[in-house]
């Protein structure tokens, strides 16, 4: 398990560097440079990726804890920490701001705890900016409760298991109630936390049950003298359970989930990258996609032989992609011009292979008035029936190619052997099912 712990942050440090290197690439060979406005544009992005990969070098797991006021939060973690470190009370809004604290628990693994702004207080749209962010950084999850879900809750779940990171469901203040109400909230618990009507009941490692900040007891003193006093004692925190299960999934999956993260931060980056670099040139895009259009209906129109018409198009479609991967600073040789142009045949639905088909047969009667021209004058008005129905086709055909390359080349930039999107793929595919990660999985699988 270690070992493939190790080959998911290896895979992952190297698509980074990747990625890192090609936009570096774009910086020396001056596109960057010689766009200000687009570098300005991309600069957090690339930033982001820089700061990710020292990330994974320096193997620090962030877990973040999120919740409503008053569930408990701060008092979970310092329970954790061992030490009244985070600000606690009994006023809702206690933690207005994300604050970060070091934790090494037994002795090995170096982890980072985020506490949070309750998820339901006021100047909503600044605490839901906080929470993303948090969210973004974050390796693990704890979505702290203290008894059943509340709407509110389990809205703010959805949206949190929306972001892809594994979590874990914390009811606290268990003390506040009786087994039996434990065991049904619990119950509830496994069902709802999963975050979705067709997801399987959250695991064991899934949902823990604390008492951070246990409610103070009334203690009966008897004294040697006779006297009887009563005293107030407030009970040691109750976290071993959850101490044990952080630890036991850091340790099982903590590097594959520090790889995992890393990856989703990239590909996120990278595609915010494309999606900026294709709304600024949209209008350099379209001129090139016209161009091409008419270019490839005059060569079709114009060639007389078959075989050349279709030869000529497949080329002008090629020529097309890398004009559009050249104005958007993607790498693109002929070989993967060519793998691009298969997946765009293909996910048309066949709309292009009629094309080519329809291309064939109109050709050949092309070629065959061409021929015959001379011997009856009345075979240039079939020629040019031919030519044009067939530039039609190749025109509408290249227009588009032209537009799925587009959507390619925007959604494919964290695709290919060491793509962030085809890394994250790799690792989920080599989860196991008693791991945290294999409910992300689940999750990808529902989604798409």
């Amino acid at each position: 398990m270690r070992n493939l712990q190790e080959t998911h942050l290896n895979r992952a440090r190297a698509s980074l560097r990747q990625a890192l290197s090609w936009y570096g690439y774009l910086r020396k060979s001056g596109q960057l440079s010689s766009n200000p406005e687009l570098a300005g544009l991309v600069k957090p992005e690339l930033e982001a990726l820089n700061s990710t990969l020292n990330k994974l070098d320096s193997s620090i797991i962030r877990i973040a804890a999120f919740g409503l006021v008053s569930r408990g939060k701060s008092a979970v973690l310092n329970a954790l920490l061992g030490d009244k470190i985070l600000q606690t009370g009994p006023l809702n809004g206690v933690t207005q701001w994300p604050r970060s604290v070091r934790w090494q628990p037994g002795g090995k693994v170096l982890v980072e705890l985020i506490d949070t702004p309750g998820l339901d207080e006021i100047e909503g749209e600044l605490r839901a900016d906080m929470a993303r962010v948090v969210v973004h950084q974050a390796d693990l999850i704890l979505f702290v409760v203290s008894g059943d879900i509340t709407r509110t809750e389990y809205q703010a779940l959805l949206e949190l298991r929306q972001a892809q990171k594994p979590l874990i469901l914390v009811f606290n203040k268990i003390d506040l109630y009786p087994d039996t109400d434990q065991g049904t909230i619990y119950q509830n618990l496994q069902q709802l936390g999963a975050g979705h009507p067709q997801a399987k009941p959250l695991l064991p490692d899934e949902i823990v049950m604390v008492a951070a900040e246990p409610a103070p007891m009334e203690v009966r003193v008897e004294w040697t003298d006779g006297r009887v006093s009563y005293e107030w004692e407030t009970p040691p925190p109750q976290v071993d359970e959850l101490k044990q299960t952080i630890l036991n999934i850091l340790n099982r999956e903590g590097r594959s989930l520090l790889a995992l993260n890393a990856l989703i931060q990239a590909r996120d980056a990278e595609a915010a990258i494309a999606q900026k670099t294709i709304d600024l040139r949209e209008q350099e895009a379209e001129d090139i996609i016209w161009q091409f259009t008419k270019y490839k209906a005059l060569a079709v129109m114009l060639n007389p032989i078959a075989f050349l018409d279709i030869l000529g198009g497949t080329v002008a479609d090629l020529a097309l992609i890398r004009a559009l991967a050249r104005l958007y600073g993607l790498p693109m040789t002929s070989y993967q011009a060519g793998k691009i142009l298969k997946t765009i045949l293909f996910s048309s639905g066949g709309l292009l292979l009629g094309e080519l088909g329809s291309s064939f047969l109109l050709g050949l009667g092309k070629s065959t008035a061409a021929i015959t021209s001379g011997d009856n004058p009345s075979n240039i008005t079939a020629f040019a029936g031919s030519a044009i129905a067939q530039a039609g086709i190749a025109g509408y055909g290249a227009y588009s190619v032209g537009k799925a390359a587009q959507v390619y080349l925007e959604k494919g930039c964290t695709w290919g052997q060491l793509g962030a999107s085809s890394v994250i793929q790799e690792i989920l595919s080599q989860v196991d099912q008693n791991t945290i990660l294999y409910r992300l999985r689940q999750e990808l699988g529902i989604k798409y």
